[in-house]
């Protein structure tokens, strides 16, 4: 992948990803066994514009990264440090 070559995304269920609980409990609107997540379930990344959008809407907050916020300040910049870091 052009971010980073160890990340390797995946389609699955949500259901099948066992999300945190706290970001579970911010969907409503869906079934876990009827939308996906597009992500490297290791690495905890997720492909926003693949995912349903209110799966990406819960996770924002919880320890997983969107693949554009671990390519510019998460783990997928130098050494896990952001280029915009003081």
């Amino acid at each position: 992948m052009e971010v980073d070559p160890d990340l390797q995304f995946k389609h699955y269920f949500v259901s099948e990803v066992q999300l945190p609980a706290d970001v579970l409990a911010r969907v409503s609107h869906v079934s876990l066994t009827d939308v996906e997540i597009c992500c490297d379930f290791d690495h905890h990344v997720y492909n926003r514009t693949h995912t349903d959008s209110e799966i990406a809407d819960a996770l924002r907050d919880s320890h997983w990264f969107d693949l554009d916020d671990w390519a510019t300040s998460g783990q997928g910049t130098p050494n896990g440090i952001s280029p915009h870091a003081a």
